[in-house]
């Protein structure tokens, strides 16, 4: 069957239009599992009566398990289709919903929390999925819109899970996630059509153990080091295991015939670059998301906060989210217009200028505000470009897998961004009515973090070549 045959099949009655609120519902809905916990983390400790080394894992394990899983299922999906696998990771999120909102102890509370971190693969696949779906004239602002989703679903699910969790039982959190996950399985089995467009050969085990086993060391040690002691033999072990076991794995995916990640094509130019940009990005965008609360909800007293409450917090962070999502149609044209090496620029200087605006001016409720709302446009451009430029210069039976490792890279950088920001504010605290509270000097510490990466994040897209090579066949057609 010829591939027009394969895309007719594809959106025959099917409004493409309702085809893309579906998928962007579903990135919604996962990017919300990573805010789902973020009103009651400080409390975790005393709501499951564990202690808080433990409590941290109901975060930890959602990162790692979405690290994890999504170059996976997008290699599932380009395999065994992409509409299939994104149902089987939805099922997850509803599964782990549920488990968690009748959990009896912090034990199924974190197994709950690792299902709900599996359906992060639906974003990647979805921009797959639209990429078989929808004209070139229409991909590039689909792309976008779906890309968004990463930081549009944490900024709008932070207001509601505060409500929530002012209001009723903090298990309703689980109950609305659940809710979510079920709409958004119906929107996808009755909307989205089957996949027709697969690449052939055996699914790589193998390489999925090593991926696994390698990732979760690494990711272990930058998550958990700064508890465990970065000179202590479990952060050392872990992390060292982690590369070595990445090393041999990397060795046996350019032996074997039919790899779960091809590194040659990893290793372009214009695929390296845009994921190490991307893990960058998610570096700034986490670092952000950890801060500005911080100093909204600490007390005037500490000398660094402003006395917000947890509603009024997420409120006020919001605007970043719906800034993203009004981006995404104009990302589309800009797309088409100055191509998204400019973009990817573009939104890496945003994101460095609002961390110095940060240094600059933040002894005030908008001065956060605005630096804020820089923020949002800064990741809702390079957002949208990031993965242009990986569907560009990668062939059309790799799309899934290859916006998986570009997803993973964000994850790698927003699990750095929580261990270092973390790290920073509880190194320079001091004592406050008996609780440990950061120093305006922290702050500005992590401002300086989050700028300096911002500008290697610049750096790293000025490197990405101009014309990257073309496919004979690329997932998205590059623009003369």
């Amino acid at each position: 069957m010829s591939g027009n045959d394969d895309r007719h099949r594809l959106t025959h009655s099917v409004p493409k239009w309702l085809i893309v609120f579906a998928l962007a519902f579903t990135g919604m809905a996962s990017a919300y599992m990573f805010t789902l916990v973020v009103p009651i983390q400080s409390e975790l400790p005393r709501l499951l009566d564990a202690p808080r080394e433990d409590t941290a894992w109901v975060v930890t394990i959602t990162l790692l398990v979405a690290a994890c899983a999504t170059p996976i299922s997008g290699r599932l999906g380009d395999m065994y289709g992409k509409r299939t696998v994104v149902l089987a990771l939805i099922g997850a999120l509803i599964l782990g919903s549920v488990v968690a909102a009748l959990s009896p102890n912090i034990a199924w509370i974190i197994v709950g929390r690792g299902l709900q971190g599996l359906t992060t693969g639906v974003v990647p696949l979805g921009i797959a999925i639209m990429r078989d779906v929808l004209p070139p004239g229409r991909l590039g602002t689909a792309v976008a819109l779906m890309s968004a989703t990463m930081g549009v679903g944490g900024s709008l699910g932070m207001p509601v899970s505060a409500f929530i969790v002012e209001h009723f039982d903090w298990h309703a959190l689980f109950w609305v996630s659940s809710g979510l996950g079920v709409v958004a399985f119906l929107l996808v089995f009755l909307i989205v059509p089957q996949s027709t467009l697969r690449s052939l050969g055996r699914f790589d085990a193998i390489g999925m153990i090593g991926l696994t086993v390698g990732l979760s060391g690494i990711l272990l040690a930058v998550s958990r080091g700064a508890e465990w002691g970065w000179l202590s033999p479990a952060t050392l072990l872990s992390g060292l295991g982690g590369i070595a076991v990445l090393l041999v794995w990397g060795r046996y995916q350019l032996r074997t015939r039919e790899p779960l990640i091809d590194l040659r094509v990893a290793a372009r130019p214009a695929v390296l670059f845009t994921n190490l940009a991307s893990i960058c990005m998610g570096f700034a965008l986490f670092g952000s998301n950890v801060l500005l609360p911080q100093m909204l909800e600490l007390p005037v007293e500490s000398g660094a906060g402003f006395g917000l409450g947890v509603f009024e917090t997420a409120l006020l962070v919001m605007p970043a989210g719906l800034i993203m999502m009004i981006i995404s149609p104009l990302s589309g044209w800009l797309e088409r217009t100055v191509g998204p090496r400019i973009m990817l620029s573009a939104g890496t200087a945003a994101v460095t200028v609002s961390y110095i605006v940060l240094l600059i001016w933040s002894s005030s409720i908008w001065h956060l505000f605005i630096a804020n709302l820089i923020v949002g446009v800064g990741i809702g451009l390079s957002f949208a470009a990031m993965p242009m430029m990986i569907m560009r210069s990668v062939p059309a039976e790799e799309t899934g897998v290859s916006n998986g490792i570009n997803a993973l890279a964000r994850s790698l950088g927003t699990s750095s961004a929580s261990t270092v920001m973390a790290a920073v504010l509880a190194a320079m605290a001091v004592d406050l009515d008996g609780r440990s509270v950061p120093t305006p000097e922290a702050f500005v510490t992590c401002f300086w973090i989050g700028a300096i990466v911002g500008v290697g994040a610049v750096i790293l897209s000025l490197l990405i070549p101009r014309a990257p090579s073309q496919e004979a066949h690329p997932s998205m057609p590059g623009h003369t």
